[in-house]
This record gives C-alpha cells, structure tokens and sequence, in this order.
C-alpha cells in the first residue's frame, strides 16, 4: 500500500513539472512559452497596424520568410484594413488585442468583454478571419480577462522575453536580449506601434538572421502551442 501510495505522488510530481515545463497555465488557458523539441520559437507584434511601421515589418519578414502572430487593434484594422488584409495574405497570424487597447484595470468586466467583442468582430469584417488568440493591453492578467477568456473561447498569449522596443531600447541591445534568452518554445514581445522613432525594425535584421542560422524555428504562436 506504501508503495503505490509513494508511486501516486512521484507520478504526481512528474505531471506538474511537465505541466509548469511548459510555459502554460493549463486551467486558465494562458501561456507565457511552449517548450518543444523542435526548436520552434514564436514572433509577436502588438498595437498595429500602423501605416509605416508594420509595411517595413512585414517586408523584413519576408525577407527573411519569417511568419509571425499580430496582435491588432480593432479601431487601427478599421483604419487600416488592407494591412490586416496583407498579415494574412503573406501567412502571418492575426489575434485580438482589444479595440481601442484601453487600460484593463480602469474597465469594468462587460466593458472589457465588450472591447474584445469588438475587436473580433473588426477583424472578422475586414478579412474574414476569427482569431481565438488574446493578449490583453500591456498583458495585465487579471481575473475579468481570465474569466472572458474562458467565456469566449480565447487563449490568451503573454511572453517570456520582452524586447522592450517599446522603450525605445537600441536595436543592439534588443538584439544581445533575444539572442541570449532565447530558447526553443519562447514567445517574442515586440510592437509594430510605439508612436516615433521605432527601433524594431533595425532589430529586427539584426536578431532574425542569428536565430535562423542556430537553426531556431519561427512559427505563429497558434502552431507554437499546439506543438509538443
């Protein structure tokens, strides 16, 4: 009896370090990595689209036939339609990052639900695409985005490295932080909005050809957590 009771709890601890392994917080759907063995990493860009910024992304990109996963603000697909439009023709991924990217602490629960309504339903008219990806407006996790979530069927995606473009980091320094924290199953934080003087571009031809001679796997993020 000892011994299957001892044999229960090893088995038990194994499952949790394999579930904490993998970047994932399986109860609420959310995840921040997904190791694998494949080397399969993902590429993520918030706040778009934007009328300069995202058209040099997404050329880099091709340049260097990278796909990546765009985290689109409803009100800019609005404005902007035939870049979400080119996101997808080019093989990159859309998900829901709100409509107007307001703070999440300063709505209410119907209201936050109703930015993500929105936003899904701004992408769905100018593409016809419905994403089930979510990443809440500076990845504030709390528990009104926990419960919508799960409410309307929506993963929602963090990260493990911050690139922190968003602070107008040096290229340079944006490219020594992904190279030297990168590992298979990360997901990589950058905007394709920050308001002037972006340096994600110039990082972007600096980091992209390293990772893709150490023979890392540039995958959008819904391939990423579906791998193993």
């Amino acid at each position: 009896m000892k011994r299957s009771v001892r044999f229960f709890t090893w088995m038990l601890l194994i499952c949790l370090c394999t579930f904490w392994a993998s970047g994932k917080d399986r109860a609420d759907n959310v995840y921040h990595a997904h190791e694998n063995s494949s080397m399969k990493i993902a590429l993520t860009f918030d706040d778009g689209p934007h009328p300069i910024l995202t058209p040099k992304i997404l050329d880099i990109l091709k340049k260097h036939k990278v796909h990546a996963t765009f985290f689109l603000v409803g009100e800019n697909v609005k404005n902007y339609p035939d870049l979400a439009q080119r996101i997808l023709r080019e093989g990159h991924e859309i998900g829901n990052h709100t409509y107007t990217h307001g703070r999440v602490s300063e709505r209410g629960f119907f209201e936050m639900r109703r930015e993500i309504e929105l936003c899904e339903a701004a992408i769905y008219e100018q593409t016809e695409y419905k994403t089930k990806l979510l990443r809440p407006p500076e990845g504030i996790l709390d528990s009104k985005i926990k419960s919508i979530s799960r409410e309307m069927d929506y993963s929602v995606i963090l990260w493990n490295i911050d690139t922190k473009d968003w602070a107008h980091a040096a290229p340079q320094s944006i490219c020594r932080n992904v190279v030297e924290h990168i590992s298979p199953g990360s997901i990589i934080l950058m905007h394709d909005y920050i308001g002037f003087d972006s340096p994600t571009p110039e990082a972007l031809e600096l980091f992209l050809p390293i990772l893709l001679e150490r023979g890392y796997q540039f995958s959008v993020v819904s391939d990423l957590i579906g791998s193993y």
